[in-house]
């Protein structure tokens, strides 16, 4: 019926501006029907007029000559994606594609949010979607894009194989866009043209199938898209960028997409799946048992919250602020107080079961092995206590304050203390051997059967034999740590008061990688599938693949972060001095 042409606006003589110039010529020999058609191009051009958007073309002019109607409209310097498809040797990158689809799903969502009326697009395909020379998507064709009425039907108008099966009866609401976005993507990753097979079929061409580079998240999300009743797709098109924001986190495809959509969707993209606002600073990490999160506030209070909702089930008051970690054993939470006493409540009640006092605050978090809690204090003691009386075993007094958290193995308990000294002891509290490093010891031990790693306020991360405490090797950061290390495979991961997280190889000692954040990580790097969670006191959390340290995301609080995240079922959990408690997928 027409064409577009690349012109000049000659309003402008001194400078080229480019224009692009839709044509449409109406030779129908109806004159009901040639009405209709010069109906239908003004439609368009009124609800471009209306719309403001980077993704969409500006309008700047109307008219009609004759048999020919006219739309001066913004030149878009670019190509169409299906000339992008056609112009590719193999498939697309994934990673541009999901980006290029996240970018859709905001104009959609856009138009559908438009007022007085939604906006359903109705003919999305990859001929109607631009790349500029930015690399950002525009949408171009409004003309069977159409302000929606609830229950107004209208004659079948799309294009097969993007079109849902119920735009085929006239009946076109914001869900048949997200079909037909689905439809999209699906081409794109496929090569696949619905156009050249049978309606309504993707159930059968899973995107797998053809391409394995795409992963069963990004598939998954496809899917639901493309479901054939409407009701079972995504109820809205920004859940749908929610959807795909999520994979793209999790498959790391985050850190391979242009950085313009990953810097948004590393801060902006993220939504908590629920946050808890406590009455004071959380400095301290959670603990997780039976659905429900356990966490200590400095407004003295323990708090148990429902892992899958957040909401509140109990509280539980001390006289002192908390940032000790629960442990959780026979139904009991033990945790230490800057109050001097390690309580022991029902984890079912909130109930006080017993409690232990010391002659100091309680910093360190308790580790419960053999039917004993071992939990160091400022009182300058490792307290061992038995778990099922409240009955004081031993008492080891250290050097200074204990505030490292005991690791038990190998029938022996591994302890640092601010003074520097690391301990090693027996289960009746006798010293096996003893190690000094230059400055205090804050970091919990991780003990495995060929070595002792911590780390210390001397800037150094250390590695020891267990059996005799002599040193395997050392790695020095740029400042101290109190960061308690993880490990994945070869590699352990510590964090610094230099603002860094590393990644060290642990038979070599040599560093694989260190990314910055923009303030010391107090918290300890926790790992969980091929991710790596650490906290900075920047405010932010991040998630990196821990392999080679990229950036997948990040999400900030208000507030600094001190403590650690917990990760279980596939949610990261954490607090920060801002109050709140926050719940992510991770």
């Amino acid at each position: 019926m027409g064409s577009v042409y690349r012109s000049r606006d000659l309003h402008f003589p001194n400078v080229v501006k480019l224009v692009a110039v839709k044509e449409m010529v109406n030779l129908a020999p109806d004159p009901q029907i040639r009405k209709t058609i010069v109906e239908n191009f003004e439609r368009e051009a009124n609800i471009l007029a209306t719309l403001t958007h980077p993704s969409i073309p500006s309008i700047f002019d109307y008219f009609s000559s004759e048999d020919r109607s006219y739309l001066v409209l913004e030149f878009i310097n670019g190509k169409d994606l299906e000339a992008v498809i056609r112009e590719s040797e193999g498939f697309l990158s994934t990673a541009q594609v999901v980006s290029w689809a996240i970018e859709l799903c905001d104009v959609l969502s856009f138009l559908h949010g438009h007022k007085p009326d939604q906006i359903i697009f109705r003919d999305m395909k990859p001929s109607n979607v631009m790349v500029d020379n930015r690399g950002h998507i525009m949408l171009v064709d409004f003309g069977i894009a159409k302000q929606f009425q609830t229950g107004q039907k209208g004659t079948m108008i799309g294009t097969e194989g993007y079109s849902p099966p119920e735009q085929y009866r006239g009946e076109a609401t914001h869900l048949a866009d997200i079909y037909a976005l689905g439809a999209t993507v699906h081409h794109l990753l496929t090569k696949k043209d619905p156009r050249l097979e049978p309606p309504f079929s993707f159930n059968e061409r899973p995107i797998n199938k053809f391409n394995q580079d795409v992963s069963p998240e990004i598939e998954t999300v496809i899917a639901r898209a493309l479901e054939y009743e409407a009701n079972d797709r995504y109820p809205n098109v920004a859940e749908m960028k929610d959807a795909l924001s999520a994979a793209a986190r999790q498959t790391g495809l985050l850190a391979r997409m242009p950085s313009t959509i990953a810097s948004s969707l590393e801060t902006n993209g993220i939504k908590p799946l629920w946050s808890f606002k406590c009455e004071d600073e959380i400095r301290g990490t959670p603990a997780y048992f039976d659905n429900t999160i356990y966490i200590g506030c400095y407004d003295n209070n323990l708090y148990a919250l429902n892992a899958a909702e957040g909401t509140f089930k109990w509280k539980y008051p001390t006289d002192g602020g908390i940032v000790s970690k629960p442990a959780i054993a026979d139904e009991n939470v033990y945790f230490g107080s800057e109050d001097k006493r390690l309580h022991v409540i029902s984890a079912r009640s909130g109930k006080i079961s017993w409690s232990h006092f010391a002659e100091g605050p309680f910093h360190s978090s308790p580790c419960i092995a053999e039917g004993h809690v071992f939990i160091g204090s400022d009182d300058n003691c490792l307290h061992a206590i038995n778990s099922m009386t409240g009955r004081s075993a031993w008492t080891f007094t250290a050097s200074d304050a204990v505030r490292s958290t005991p690791f038990v193995a190998h029938e022996l308990i591994y302890f640092g203390s601010e003074s520097g000294e690391f301990y090693c002891l027996d289960f009746k509290g006798n010293i096996k051997w003893q190690f000094r490093a230059n400055r205090g010891i804050t970091s919990s031990p991780l003990v495995t059967e060929h070595a002792v790693y911590f780390t210390s306020l001397d800037g150094v991360l250390y590695a020891l034999d267990p059996s005799n405490g002599w040193v395997l090797w050392k790695f020095r950061m740029g400042k101290g740590s109190i960061s308690s290390p993880a490990i994945l495979e070869n590699l352990i991961f510590a964090g610094s008061a230099d603002s860094f997280i590393y990644a060290i190889d642990l038979k070599t000692a040599k560093e694989v990688w260190r990314f910055r954040t923009e303030h010391q990580v107090t918290g300890s790097p926790v790992v969980y599938k091929d991710a790596l969670y650490s906290t900075s006191v920047d405010g932010h959390l991040y998630c990196l693949e821990a392999r080679k340290g990229q950036l997948r995301w990040k999400f900030a609080t208000e507030g600094p972060i001190t403590g650690s995240p917990i990760v279980y079922d596939d949610i990261v959990y954490f607090g920060s001095t801002d109050h709140q408690f926050y719940a992510l997928l991770a």
